[in-house]
């Protein structure tokens, strides 16, 4: 019998662990206690820790970890300004967690570190640049399966090049195949890196067959056009080679930014550190950052206190390509806000105000863009939880509430029960629903003035009713935030595609008729071709003669303009039906 799936978040509490393996707390705590971990109920510990335990306690289940949803804004490869110059090529490393991805990095970092800089790279760090042959190289290390699955969910395009590691003699496994899709949707070419070939079970033949099953085909066939190279995280066999291949490939990207004026990047991880206050890890696109400089990143703003390099070398500016961290941030901004420099700290401020505002009305916007689709397929396959903890008077209140509580679940959301009691909020309650984001639920009970204080101070959610039907309606209310909105496609028109004019790496120009409806943009475009549909792009431009124009009738000939995230290859007689997606709130009934 296959091994149970349980889903658990990066950091959990060991309470919350307890429950989602069926295990006593006191065996979890003792087992913990036996690895060397004096730990509470309600202490966290970190996703590797779980899964060690799991193992010692011999349970036939297998840990993942759950995805994060994050927004992904899409980079731009290379600049078309005329005074941009070359830039050093950004490059995703991913690969299942047990193929060795982590040891090629350290191989590669270690081997091109410069001696005597300090402490390489913290835990905290995605990111960091080396030097091969008098070049830069950008590396972005994506530290597990969520994180390139949230990216591959967003189509974002962090990278220039995707660097798929694979065990020469494990062949390709799910993790594998969630980055190489992941790479084919956000448009990006693929290197493979064939490791441990140091292995006696090392099969490159069967990894080549295994590769093309997938759509990817080794250069060294015929018509083949993905790069498999043989390496060796363990002896350092073939790194060199790697490198060089990478940098190959970068070169036909012919890769450019504007080294100069303000500048602008993402943001690809942030964090809290103590003593230093909201750390960014960011990634700069164009211009030159300088210490001191004032940014706002979303909602958050601040000035540059320091950059520093992800060696933990302190700079005064980053150019192109550089991940940096940046402390000075009043509040942590989110990953995949862009970032800008601007002129002074109030104009940082009211920016800062302004996006926050704008993203909280973007949320609930008729508009929906082609991440935001994506994460609404996969939000309708995953159960949401709502957290909650429950305190009332008696007994009987409080089993009625959790009760009342379970029916409102469908096969969507669910309430989850975090902890519940009889008797007045205390302390212990307050903490619980801090660490675990629930809200406390208090039926007909007593609420300290002094605990009031602490809530509001650490902004703890904490409802008080006197009629369990206010209650419950407070919690669908809730579930419902949590439901995906439905996604409603509104058909415009359709054009016959009668000639091609031009085609480039991101859009395509091509001529027709409106034969149905009429066309309008901004829209999606599915390209249909033979009846079925190849694949769907966004279209930018419509022009009738030499005039642009927003909208063509039936009947009438134009031409449109296509963006794609990759070459591609339209032939006359393809269909073009033109469409929009809105997003319509839901409710539990």
């Amino acid at each position: 019998m296959a091994a149970a799936t349980i889903e658990v978040e990066a950091m959990i509490t060991v309470g919350d662990l307890a429950d989602k393996i069926s295990v006593p707390v006191t065996k979890l705590i003792g087992e913990l206690f036996k690895n060397g971990m004096m730990v509470t109920v309600n202490e966290k510990v970190d996703f590797d820790t779980a899964q060690i335990i799991v193992q010692e306690l011999g349970l036939d289940i297998e840990l993942v970890k759950k995805t994060e949803e994050v927004k992904v804004t899409k980079r731009e490869k290379s600049s078309t300004d005329p005074n941009a110059k070359d830039r050093p090529p950004v490059i995703a490393v991913m690969g299942h967690v047990d193929h060795g991805k982590t040891s090629l990095l350290d191989k590669i970092r270690g081997g091109k570190v410069a001696e005597g800089e300090s402490g390489g790279i913290t835990q905290h760090i995605s990111a960091y640049q080396i030097d091969h042959k008098d070049r830069k190289i950008t590396f972005l290390d994506t530290p597990g399966h969520e994180a390139f699955a949230a990216l591959r969910e967003h189509g974002a395009l962090l990278t220039d090049l995707v660097v798929i590691v694979v065990a020469a003699d494990d062949g390709i496994k799910p993790q594998t195949l969630e980055a190489i899709r992941f790479a084919k949707q956000a448009g990006v070419k693929m290197i493979v890196a064939a490791n441990k070939m140091d292995k006696p079970g090392a099969d490159i033949n069967r990894l080549y067959s295994q590769l093309s099953e997938h759509g990817l085909m080794w250069d060294g066939w015929k018509d083949g056009d993905t790069p498999v190279l043989p390496v060796s995280a363990k002896t350092g066999d073939g790194i060199d080679d790697l490198i060089d291949m990478t940098l190959l490939m970068a070169d036909v990207e012919e890769l450019k930014a504007v080294d100069s004026g303000p500048a602008r990047g993402l943001v690809i991880e942030s964090h809290m550190e103590k003593g230093k206050g909201p750390i960014a890890i960011t990634l700069v696109e164009h211009g030159l950052l300088n210490k001191g400089d004032f940014l706002v990143a979303g909602g958050a703003y601040g000035k540059a206190r320091t950059i520093h390099d992800t060696n933990g070398k302190e700079l005064k500016s980053a150019g192109p390509s550089t991940p940096v961290l940046i402390s000075g941030f009043k509040t942590l901004p989110d990953f995949g806000d862009v970032f800008d420099v601007v002129k002074s700290e109030k104009e940082a401020r009211q920016l800062a105000a302004k996006q926050a505002e704008g993203k909280q009305k973007s949320s609930k916007s008729s508009n929906v863009s082609d991440s935001e689709f994506l994460r609404i397929i996969s939000q309708k396959t995953q159960l949401q939880e709502l957290n909650v903890i429950v305190k009332a008077d008696v007994q009987g209140s409080l089993t009625s509430v959790i009760d009342s509580l379970k029916t409102l679940g469908t096969d969507e959301v669910a309430v989850r029960v975090v902890s519940s009691g009889v008797g007045a909020i205390n302390d212990n309650d307050l903490h619980l629903a801090n660490t675990s984001k629930a809200v406390l639920y208090g039926f007909h009970v007593q609420f300290p003035s002094g605990l009031r204080q602490v809530a509001s101070r650490d902004k703890i959610d904490v409802k008080l009713y006197e009629v369990i039907y206010e209650l419950l309606d407070d919690a669908k209310e809730r579930l419902s935030d949590l439901l995906a909105p439905e996604v409603i496609e509104n058909d415009l028109g359709r054009l016959k595609v009668k000639k091609v004019f031009k085609t480039t790496q991101k859009e395509i120009i091509v001529g027709g008729e409106v034969t149905k409806g009429r066309l309008a943009v901004p829209a999606k475009v599915k390209v249909i071709r033979d009846k079925e549909q190849i694949i769907e792009v966004n279209s930018t431009r419509l022009q009738r003669g030499p005039q642009e124009v927003k909208e063509v009738l039936e009947g009438e000939e134009c031409g449109v303009t296509l963006e794609t995230e990759s070459r591609l290859n339209l032939q006359e007689g393809d269909n073009l039906e033109f469409f929009t997606r809105e997003l319509k709130e839901r409710t539990l009934k």
